[in-house]
């Protein structure tokens, strides 16, 4: 099948228990994917395939499937809800061409929706929203609905209303054809009738026609003036419309029903081929050169240009490393030879697979706008470009989070060593938010992450998958150091050994920059008192030095350097030379430029009943916790504060005391701030100490 205009590339993605998966299953069911849906918690849902998914009835990898829908082939991806594996979904995001936002419909707009949904308008993709569980008790559409508006800052474009309220929902009315769809009580997802709008829905139904219709208009100018002058457009003018300002994001055909019930769902199905884009109709990825700047080409998706690809997933299973490909433009088939634009080496198609869960079928070909896996490429990871060698290029590069957490871990025997090592570097593959380090003086080998679920599944995948057992040490903060006060200073270095010398002398002035600045470097030498060719020299030595701060040894964040004049001798001066002066000049300066500790803060949003608002509020205060917002829901209250990461540890345990197992949070990262002076004194301390007892160890 060649005709892209019959593609959909889409991502399903929500919060954690909103019914992503769930959506998935019933959409594989209607497509005749599968004959037998699996519930999520009975952990026999078809895309969540690991053993810790099913235990724990969360989604933690985003899975692969395809499937066809009136002539259309979909290519679904159902990503994780959890906010320790956003990544997953921000990299799902950045090939999809379109997404559903699942909201639950009791619960509504919860913080990982609204990080997903800012992933989503990041990386420009159009959806369309499924407000689900209208079935459960406290279920309100229309609130929902509003919260989009409110929180999100999204335009809802209704284009389903609900029949019946709670365990009485029953169907929906399509907005668009003034219809209503009821299903009887079956379960069964094809046992629906078409029939008029209940009478006490007409009035209401008809308003939001009037609603749909104004605001698709509004697409086209000469449609707009035809319906002013009271002329109505037809069901067919009205979804091209809607197509154009959902591609354009405009707004977002917005739809209920009840995945679990099994009710509502071909509707969205049909709204992903009518509304979502086509590969073609998505505005061309750009194409970047190595250091990541635009060249200003676009890489138009079309079966006749070059070949051009993204790896944005690496994972690995009992058949070896799948690497998932986006393929924007042109062909691929077996046996081709590929040029990874990251690496600059050639590789060679092997098997190629598509992808049902962790089924597969083989296929020959591929083409713009398929996605599917490669089995046993070598040197590719998350966020590679591969292409045709005779037209090399880089797509847009993919930039994830820095991690914020770290624990030690040490095999538990010696013949777990090089297993834990083989294991470690198949999963730093799989997912570029979790790091490994190696601590020189102590050997320990540090795991670093987005938060404590995060490691702790990566521990318990170590365990099982790989058989590997560890010890495991206490959560580590991710602390950094930066400075308060501007230094101006010169420093010279100079070495006589016989022969050639070294020399080299800078005047520089280092300054606290902009939060989340990083590291600056610039020169306003004149003159050629320091040679241009020494700059980069000179550069590397202070960011080197970044790497371990004055106070405990953190990496130092925020500073900016400028080298205003210095001087050099003919003979004598080097790159070298001046890099060492660099260093000497960081360990001089820093000290007197106010160093200070700083934490890393977390986002956290909490979910509590009513009663127990003030023992949380409480609670988050003795944590140095900054309240900044409540909002009350139809089943309890949600307080969204700042914490210190510190003071988070554990947090889950001591929640779910208070609220007698009734509160839920989610937390991520937000910026570093300063530690408060009792705090960095302890911190600094017990830094000192742990690296005096490694050099005595």
């Amino acid at each position: 099948m060649s005709d892209l205009s019959h593609y959909r590339n889409i991502g399903i993605f929500a919060h954690v228990d909103a019914g992503k998966t769930t959506t998935t299953e019933r959409i594989l069911k209607l497509t005749g994917k599968i004959h037998k849906t699996g519930e999520v918690h009975d952990g026999a849902a078809t895309t969540d395939f690991m053993e810790q998914e099913q235990e724990r009835g969360i989604t933690i990898q985003s899975a692969a499937t395809t499937c066809f829908w009136k002539d259309h082939r979909m290519n679904i991806i159902d990503t994780p809800g959890h906010v320790d594996f956003t990544v997953e979904v921000y990299r799902s995001l950045k090939v999809l061409d379109g997404g559903v936002g699942v909201f639950c419909g009791s619960g509504g707009v919860e913080p990982q929706s609204e990080t997903n949904w800012r992933y989503a308008n990041e990386s420009e993709v159009s959806r369309i929203i499924f407000v689900n569980k209208l079935d459960r008790m406290g279920a309100d559409f229309y609130r929902v609905v509003e919260q989009v508006k409110k929180v999100l800052a999204a335009n809802p474009l209704v284009m389903t209303l609900p029949i019946g309220r709670e365990d009485e929902f029953c169907g929906v009315v399509d907005v668009l054809t003034q219809k209503a769809y009821i299903w009887d009580d079956s379960g069964l997802p094809e046992n629906y009738e078409v029939t008029d709008i209940p009478a006490d829905m007409v009035d209401d139904a008809a308003a939001y026609r009037e609603q749909l219709v104004e605001a698709a208009v509004e697409m086209d100018d000469d449609l707009m003036m035809a319906y002013m002058e009271g002329e109505e457009p037809s069901i067919d003018e009205i979804k091209r419309c809607i197509r154009e300002g959902t591609r354009t994001l405009k707004f977002f055909p917005t739809y209920c029903g009840s995945a679990f019930k099994n009710k509502g769902i071909q509707l969205v199905l049909d709204a992903v081929i009518d509304y979502l884009p086509a590969p073609q109709e998505v505005d061309p990825q750009e194409i970047t050169d190595e250091e990541g700047n635009p060249t200003g080409e676009k890489a138009i998706v079309s079966v006749d240009e070059p070949f051009r690809a993204l790896a944005f997933k690496i994972m690995d299973d009992r058949f070896g490393a799948l690497t998932f490909i986006r393929v924007y433009s042109g062909k691929i088939k077996k046996g081709d030879t590929i040029l990874n634009a990251a690496t600059g080496k050639t590789e060679r198609v092997g098997r190629m697979v598509e992808m049902h869960a962790n089924d597969r079928n083989e296929i020959e070909t591929a083409q713009a706008g398929d996605i599917f896996a490669c089995v046993g490429m070598k040197a590719v990871q998350t966020g590679h470009t591969l292409c045709d060698p005779n037209h090399p290029c880089t797509l847009e590069a993919m930039v994830f989070p820095d991690p914020v957490i770290s624990i030690a871990v040490a095999p538990k025997d010696k013949a777990g060593v090089e297993k834990m090592g083989i294991a470690i570097g198949k999963m730093v593959a799989e997912d570029p938010s979790f790091r490994v380090e190696t601590d020189e003086d102590s050997g320990e080998t540090i795991l670093k992450g987005m938060g404590e679920l995060h490691l702790d599944i990566k521990v318990d995948i170590l365990k099982r998958t790989y058989g590997v057992e560890l010890t495991v040490g206490q959560p580590q903060v991710a602390y950094r150091e930066t400075i308060t006060m501007p230094v101006e200073d010169s420093y010279t270095h100079k070495k006589q050994s016989g022969g050639s010398g070294q020399f080299g002398k800078i005047d520089y002035r280092i300054n606290p920059g902009e939060p989340g600045s990083g590291f600056q470097f610039t020169s306003s030498v004149v003159g050629g008192n320091v040679p241009k060719e020494f700059f980069p020299a000179i550069e590397k030595g202070f960011k080197v030095m970044m790497e371990e701060g004055p106070l405990a040894g953190f990496p130092v964040l925020d500073v900016a350097v400028e080298l205003y004049d210095g001087a050099f001798h003919a003979v004598d001066s080097s790159a070298i030379a001046f890099e060492l002066a660099a260093k000497g000049a960081f360990r001089q300066s820093m000290p007197k430029a106010g160093p200070q500790l700083i934490e890393p803060i977390m986002k956290v949003d909490v979910f509590t009943p009513e009663d127990n608002v003030g023992d949380v509020i409480g609670d988050l205060n003795r944590r140095r916790g900054m309240i900044k917002d409540q909002e009350p829901g139809p089943t309890g209250i949600r307080i969204k504060a700042d914490v210190p990461l510190s003071e988070m540890f554990g947090y889950i345990g001591h929640l779910r005391t208070i609220t007698s197992g009734r509160g839920q949070f989610s937390m991520e990262f937000s910026h570093y701030l300063p530690c408060p002076a009792q705090v960095a004194e302890k911190v600094i301390a017990a830094e000192k100490e742990r690296k005096a007892a490694k050099a005595n160890g």
